[in-house]
């Protein structure tokens, strides 16, 4: 998508805030629940900050939804196509992850995402982002450990893991390559 970084921090921001406003949260209330200091939530709100990944599963969790849902409600139109040029691409400033929504902003309740994970990057996500969705994991190209809770996967091209039930979880590329995934999120289940 064409949106620049500042440009999408600026949305992802306004959406947190419309979110947390939605429910009638203080900014403290929303710390509280995300695990997220104050003074970070705030500078998310007026797009003063890139946010991590991290920081942003531990919003959208507060918020019960997906990161996917989240970055979605703040770039995306409605409609049954979404072409490659338009999908929103988000950078995590921490790990170089690259996140491209694929899905068309719908009722459907499938979100599809496309993930680059640099070599040697680390993502970490806490059990939050897993709430009340399922989801499932395919790589696509090279290799990438997911640790789920206490249990390592290594997930080569082609190999699909279901997660399992809510747990912290980190995604590694312990590789000298990228690697590429999708993550499909089934919402609501």
């Amino acid at each position: 998508m064409s949106t620049k970084p500042d440009e999408l921090n600026q949305r992802i921001g306004a959406r947190v805030r419309l979110e947390r406003e939605s429910l009638g949260w203080s900014l403290t209330q929303l710390a509280a629940r995300s695990g997220v200091s104050r003074a970070m939530v705030h500078k998310v709100e007026r797009g003063d900050c890139s946010p991590t990944a991290t920081l942003l599963a531990r919003l959208s969790g507060a918020f019960d939804l997906s990161m996917s849902e989240l970055i979605a409600r703040a770039e995306m139109r409605a409609g049954r196509l979404l072409r490659q040029a338009e999908q929103p691409v988000w950078i995590d400033p921490q790990s170089g992850y690259v996140r491209r929504h694929v899905s068309p902003a719908s009722d459907m309740p499938l979100d599809l995402v496309h993930i680059t994970l640099p070599p040697g990057a680390v993502v970490a996500m806490p059990a939050a982002a897993y709430a009340s969705r399922r989801q499932l994991i395919w790589s696509l190209s090279g290799s990438l450990v997911f640790l789920e809770g206490e249990t390592r996967h290594v997930l080569d091209e082609g190999d699909c893991l279901e997660l399992g039930p809510p747990a912290d979880c980190v995604f590694r590329n312990e590789t000298a390559t990228a690697c590429t995934y999708a993550v499909a999120v089934l919402k609501g289940a």
